[in-house]
């Protein structure tokens, strides 16, 4: 996307994310000040719900069970392996030596050594994963959050992660392999491995008496203020 062209998304962006707000304070009498689309998001985490129960799932159980452990650990070095060269890319964006220092390590050790990433030898070496994507770049640079908004399929998201989509999915290896095949089927074999690895959480939290969406909504908060912070947060402010 040409530099001239990134203010015009930008700004449309913030106009649709208006438009969401107004809705959402439209159709939720009292809605969280982080989470005024909470009418719609419902709606589509309840959409999310249903296709994760009837296809996602069941998918991720019958993957891990005939998978044995020690390939789906292989699997999911993989695939950490091409997140840590976009956040080799995104920790250099933001100016942080150290981090882009242990992104291209662990990149250039587990290609090489560890065989494409199936093995982590970087962590038996300890150096240290420093996940980032473009959405967190700019938070880093200052861009507010703005509203919690639910993807159909993609799931929780900002405003500013919204924003940052584009960047993403044009910048990140996984979806940019080289190969059209590639590029269908590694992400669809990512979203199986990763639910496989949280059955068991997501079994208990399913049978916990709680507002599942409110949980996972407060817990998404929660992760990402932590990440932009480094774990070290600062107090939040009493909503209004």
């Amino acid at each position: 996307m040409k530099p001239m062209r990134w203010g015009l998304y930008f700004s449309r962006v913030l106009v649709l994310g208006g438009l969401l707000v107004m809705q959402g304070c439209a159709t939720v009498a009292q809605p969280n000040a982080r989470d005024p689309l909470e009418s719609f998001n419902r709606t589509v985490f309840g959409f999310n719900e249903a296709v994760d129960k009837a296809v996602i799932k069941p998918v991720a159980t019958g993957y891990k069970a005939v998978t044995p452990n020690w390939l789906r650990k292989g699997v999911g070095n993989f695939f950490n392996n091409l997140e840590d060269m976009w956040s080799a890319v995104n920790n250099g964006l933001q100016g942080r030596g150290q981090d882009f220092s242990d992104s291209v390590g662990r990149v250039m050790v587990n290609t090489t050594i560890g065989l494409l990433g199936v093995i982590d030898v970087a962590s038996d070496l300890n150096i240290e994963r420093h996940n980032a994507d473009f959405g967190l770049t700019l938070g880093r640079w200052g861009v507010p959050p703005g509203p919690y908004v639910v993807l159909p399929l993609w799931g929780p998201r900002t405003l500013r992660e919204v924003a940052a989509m584009p960047v993403d999915l044009s910048g990140a290896p996984l979806y940019n392999t080289g190969n059209a095949d590639a590029n269908t089927w590694l992400p669809v074999l990512d979203v199986v491995d990763i639910r496989a690895r949280y059955l068991g959480a997501s079994d208990v939290l399913d049978g916990a008496a709680l507002d599942s969406y409110t949980f996972r909504r407060d817990a998404y908060f929660q992760r990402q203020r932590n990440i932009l912070y480094d774990g070290n947060p600062p107090d939040e402010e009493p909503e209004p």
